[in-house]
């Protein structure tokens, strides 16, 4: 049995849709001019930066200190704001602001190794003092809101969005600093005031506990591994009606009521399914594994994508309702329906 004999009609379709895109778009005359690439919307400032220093923070964390090639002022930032970094081999990656607002001739961004991370091992072992590396921004959207008090509460890594905060703060901040172990864990030395709980020498961090002990209409801030999150989110506001909560994440948050769906690669005419639990991004991936991408949760652009045809459930947080029209952000967003056929 053949295979148009089986596939269904809403298939056929987008199989017709892919055939004349190929044609207008990819082997016709008029391909050159019509397939140019689709700048992305961007916040913030290009900047090519020199790398001034490098140094160990933690067992498997390097902070970079990155300056103007002439020394020139850098953009301002306020704490919780963070970088998009281009490596030398054309990766993007995100990386919060962890040195101080009023320093304006010097950025520092720590990075942690993570085990088969390509952007993070790139720069433990590729990166030197004396690379230029170009940078977009800064950007923030994790802002300090003005607050009577706050309670700060990083793991590992998270701990650098937080540490502008906490001295930003001052007195009318409390940090709860949780890690692995105390050689795993960046910037002790300049956090002398942090209730520092190692997980070998304290346990596993009682989330709920620690919100507990914040005043009535602080602001909470929590950065750190995807269960720290959960648990935040799942009893702050039972402990403190009157507080808010403010959360960052380093990687990808997972799918929520997703489905499966088609999707239709139009520039190849590969058609890939994507699993109710996966993202558009992942499938296209296996695929086509140098896509670009970077932040995963739906802020940075960089996945954005035009669409030929079918409805988006859009679920980022960066496309005007014009963009929307015709893009989507792959890392985050689904079809609404059974099929969609983008410009990869």
């Amino acid at each position: 049995m053949s295979a148009e004999t089986v596939a269904s009609p809403g298939l056929r379709v987008l199989g017709g849709v892919v055939d004349l895109y190929k044609w207008v778009f990819v082997s016709g005359l008029t391909a050159p001019l019509l397939s140019r690439p689709n700048p992305l919307r961007r916040s913030g400032f290009d900047l090519d930066l020199v790398v001034d220093a490098t140094e160990r923070r933690a067992a498997d964390v390097v902070s970079l200190v990155l300056r103007a090639p002439g020394g020139a002022a850098l953009p301002t930032w306020r704490p919780g704001a963070h970088l998009d970094v281009f490596l030398p081999s054309g990766r993007q990656r995100q990386y919060s602001l962890c040195g101080d607002p009023a320093d304006r001739f010097r950025y520092r961004i720590a990075v942690r190794l993570i085990p088969g991370g390509e952007g993070s091992g790139e720069i433990h072992r590729e990166v030197r003092v004396g690379d230029r590396l170009r940078i977009r921004g800064p950007r923030n959207a994790f802002a300090l809101v003005d607050a009577p008090s706050y309670l700060f509460l990083a793991g590992g890594i998270g701990i650098t969005p937080i540490l502008p905060m906490v001295k930003a703060a001052g007195a009318r901040g409390r940090l709860v600093y949780t890690g692995r172990s105390r050689d795993s864990m960046p910037f002790l030395d300049e956090l002398p005031g942090a209730d520092v709980r190692p997980d070998d020498e304290f346990g596993a961090p009682d989330v709920a506990e620690l919100i507990s002990g914040a005043e009535p209409g602080a602001a909470v801030y929590v950065c750190g591994p995807p269960p720290m999150l959960a648990a935040a989110q799942r009893c702050m506001f039972e402990l403190d009606p009157t507080g808010s909560l403010h959360t960052e994440r380093f990687s990808a948050a997972p799918v929520v009521d997703g489905r499966e769906f088609t999707l239709t690669l139009a520039r190849t005419g590969r058609t890939i399914r994507v699993g109710a639990d996966e993202t558009a991004l992942t499938a296209i991936r296996r695929e086509l594994p140098d896509v670009g991408y970077s932040c995963r949760q739906g802020y940075c652009g960089t996945c954005q994508v035009r669409v030929l045809g079918g409805n988006v459930d859009h679920r980022d947080h960066t496309l005007t309702d014009r963009d929307r029209r015709d893009r989507m952000l792959v890392c985050v967003s689904r079809a609404a329906d059974d099929e969609l056929v983008v410009d990869l």
